[in-house]
């Protein structure tokens, strides 16, 4: 084994996770497919979820978002969303600089959560993978892609938006042909929760 792969301890080399980044749009099925790949015994890290909490547990860097953002980005020492997404969603400028603070202290924390995984395997959901370039921090990348209708139908049934709503979050996050050309790995779901699984696992056994 190359000394690249392990992490010397006092007692022994522990061999380091295998990272694969796990990727969708809205409304592809990304989480359902990381449901199932926890189901199999794959760890799975979430980091938009995480991001949530970094935001509001750590100080410096609330600190550094209430600067960028103004103070309405924390209500009552809350993260704001609804503020900031108004804040960013069309100014990409604005939006670079904030992903440029949060994106390294989750980076941070899942370096730390990768350290304490015992498995082959972990992977990294997030759905900015190529979009911030992770997709060269991992071993290898998975992406989970929808025709587009099927995608704005599944996330209006989901969050209750409308068509235009969806489809507008659609058109400013990378168009899938790209995420295609990029994944080392693509499941196509446009069909039910079964095929679904099905597909997850011929991926799980690929990826064996």
């Amino acid at each position: 084994m190359d000394i690249k792969d392990t992490i010397s301890t006092q007692d022994e080399d522990v061999p380091i996770p295998k990272i694969i980044g796990l990727t969708g749009g809205i409304g592809s099925g990304k989480t359902s497919v990381a449901r199932i790949l926890e189901e199999k015994g794959f760890p799975v890290y979430y980091s938009d979820n995480e991001a949530k909490n970094i935001v509001n547990k750590d100080s410096v860097l609330k600190e550094k978002i209430t600067e960028l953002l103004g103070k309405g980005a924390y209500s009552d020492g809350v993260y704001n969303r609804k503020y900031v997404a108004e804040k960013v969603f069309n100014n990409s400028e604005l939006l670079e600089q904030l992903n440029h603070l949060i994106h390294p202290a989750v980076r941070i924390d899942f370096d730390k959560w990768v350290a304490a995984q015992d498995s082959e395997f972990v992977f990294k959901e997030t759905a900015l993978l190529f979009e911030l370039k992770l997709n060269l921090q991992c071993y290898k990348s998975l992406l989970i892609t929808a025709d587009d209708n099927l995608r704005i139908k599944r996330t209006m049934d989901r969050d209750g938006k409308t068509y235009r709503e969806v489809e507008t979050v659609i058109q400013k996050q990378m168009p899938e042909k790209e995420k295609c050309k990029l994944a080392d790995y693509i499941i196509y779901n446009n069909s039910d929760q079964e095929s679904l699984r099905v597909a997850t696992e011929a991926f799980i056994e690929e990826l064996k």
